[in-house]
């Protein structure tokens, strides 16, 4: 009687599965979109719904895009506070993999490996994803870090206690505790430039047009056209954390 119960319990949970994929697929067939960002819920609010796009086929690991973010959001100089950086890739013909950032990129790339021994190298630009179910925002105690009804994710520094509860939970490791300012501090997407209409600093120097920023909401803008016209995917994607930045050319070694 047991063992019926449990067949039956199986057969019901993959029942259940398999038309979860059927809807998923059907999904993607009448919304492309929906399917790329199945875990991200749009909301309600009306305006732009900001998203972002890479071409890792396009970055040329000049750096400018870290180096122009210092600047622009005055981020300390130190090589180990970063906004957004530039990691380089390189696969040896043995299989073994090397990731090395540099002073985030800023100062250029200079491999050690001998050239017949590199089977390819990439550069991989990062920043915050600007999740839709961001960790750092749940994890935060007093509320100092939210989502903006655009979609950007920021910070309040008046309301920021500096426990770093935030810094531990993002996945992607894209913030870290102002050494001055002692609050936590990330990418904003250069929030008071999107407000005037700029565009996000490191995205306006970028000499390849390797990342974009667009409205998600505008079927017929640049990051929906980016979208349908590329392969992407986007960084740790099991975590379901909705992130906003889509990846072309985001292959299995990169993390």
């Amino acid at each position: 009687m047991g063992t019926k119960k449990i067949s039956n319990s199986r057969r019901a949970f993959f029942k259940t599965s398999a038309a979860l994929v059927g809807a998923l697929a059907v999904s993607s067939l009448l919304d492309p979109l929906k399917a790329l960002v199945i875990t991200t819920e749009e909301p309600k609010n009306e305006g732009p719904w900001w998203g972002i796009g890479i071409d890792i086929k396009k970055c040329i690991g000049c750096g400018l895009c870290a180096k122009s973010c210092k600047a622009e959001n005055h981020v300390p100089i130190q090589p180990f506070y970063f906004r957004n950086w530039v990691e380089q890739y390189t696969i040896l013909n043995d299989g073994t993999l090397k990731v090395i950032s540099p002073n985030g990129g800023i100062d250029g790339f200079k491999t050690n490996e001998p050239k017949e021994d590199i089977f390819k190298t990439f550069f991989v630009p990062k920043m915050c994803n600007h999740c839709a179910k961001s960790p750092c925002t749940q994890v935060c105690p007093v509320g100092a870090t939210f989502v903006s009804p655009d979609g950007v994710v920021l910070i309040d520094d008046k309301y920021c206690i500096g426990c770093a509860y935030c810094v531990q939970a993002c996945p992607y490791g894209c913030r870290y505790i102002h050494p001055e300012k002692k609050v936590a501090d990330k990418c904003t997407l250069c929030y008071h430039r999107l407000k005037k209409g700029l565009a996000p600093a490191c995205m306006e120097i970028c000499p390849t047009g390797a990342r974009i920023y667009g409205d998600l909401r505008d079927k017929n803008g640049i990051m929906i056209k980016f979208l349908k016209e590329h392969d992407c995917q986007v960084l740790k994607p099991s975590l379901n954390t909705g992130s906003k930045l889509n990846y072309n050319g985001l292959s299995k070694e990169i993390r």
